[in-house]
């Protein structure tokens, strides 16, 4: 049982290949629309909704992603992240009315995530985002379904029948988490939150973080550790800024270094060499 149950999940994530491009396409344009104060705006039911929300309230300690300018919307409202809301799905109003309750925006993304391509609320809330001029991306695992056809950006991994009959949990949910974490972590990537591989934007909360970002400073400022933390006491443990400290910049010329070019590092450090 447990070796059908792998080999089906190993499918589910080779059904992702022929939407790497889609999904490349999508973070892309997602990126650019972003820059002008834009938010993430996660739209699902049921397992898919949870995974959407799963995905978003990890960039902002991964990442540094604020806060502010993520929403998440999933049937049923909050009560769905912990039980199962029964119908809520099939409620188209709910859907555009979230749309409006979040003043959706042409600086938004909105992400809607639905196994069948079709559930309504997913579905409603898609076509509110369309005409309040979001930019709007569609993941489903069904296809030439509605989602995907009317979003402006959609993203197949067409899994077929799972091995316990409709449970979407199994193969299109591990797709789907796939997915977003390909998307979002590319779009994150593309605004300028990833270094080399490294989370230069991540939030130090503990002392595991802690360690990692002086690792980071040291390494990127090519200096020793002790000088690496200090930065990073300066800089009320702003990664970025510290590595422009240990560069010999002050905070001040750091932080309108940073303001100047997007927050992003690597523009910095060229204007730098």
């Amino acid at each position: 049982m447990v070796s059908a149950i792998y080999n089906e999940q190993i499918d589910a994530l080779t059904s992702i290949k022929n939407a790497v491009q889609d999904i490349a396409n999508a973070a892309e344009e997602a990126s650019k629309t972003l820059r002008d104060n834009g938010r993430l705006v996660y739209v699902g039911a049921g397992t898919s909704g949870r995974l959407a929300v799963q995905d978003g309230t990890e960039l902002t300690p991964t990442f540094g992603w604020p806060v502010d300018r993520l929403v998440f919307c999933i049937a049923g409202g909050h009560e769905a992240l912990m039980q199962s809301v029964e119908g809520a799905e099939d409620i188209e109003e709910n859907g555009s009315q979230e749309m409006l309750k979040a003043k959706v925006r042409p600086t938004d993304v909105v992400l809607c995530v639905a196994a069948s391509g079709r559930t309504p609320y997913t579905l409603a809330a898609l076509r509110k985002a369309n005409k309040l001029g979001a930019l709007t991306i569609g993941i489903a695992n069904n296809p030439d379904t509605p989602i995907l056809n009317e979003a402006r950006h959609s993203i197949l991994a067409e899994t077929g029948s799972e091995l316990i009959a409709g449970s979407t949990r199994m193969k299109a949910g591990t797709a789907q988490k796939a997915i977003l974490n390909m998307l979002s972590t590319s779009i994150m990537s593309k605004m300028g939150r990833v270094h080399d591989g490294l989370m230069v934007d991540m939030i130090v909360s503990n002392r595991k973080l802690k360690k990692r970002a002086i690792k980071m400073v040291s390494d990127i400022a090519n200096c020793d550790p002790a000088k690496a933390e200090d930065a990073l006491n300066q800089a009320d443990f702003h990664i970025k800024t510290a590595i422009l400290i240990c560069l010999g910049k002050s905070i001040d010329e750091s932080k309108k270094l940073l303001s100047k070019y997007d927050n992003n590092l690597r523009i910095v450090l060229s204007k730098l060499a």
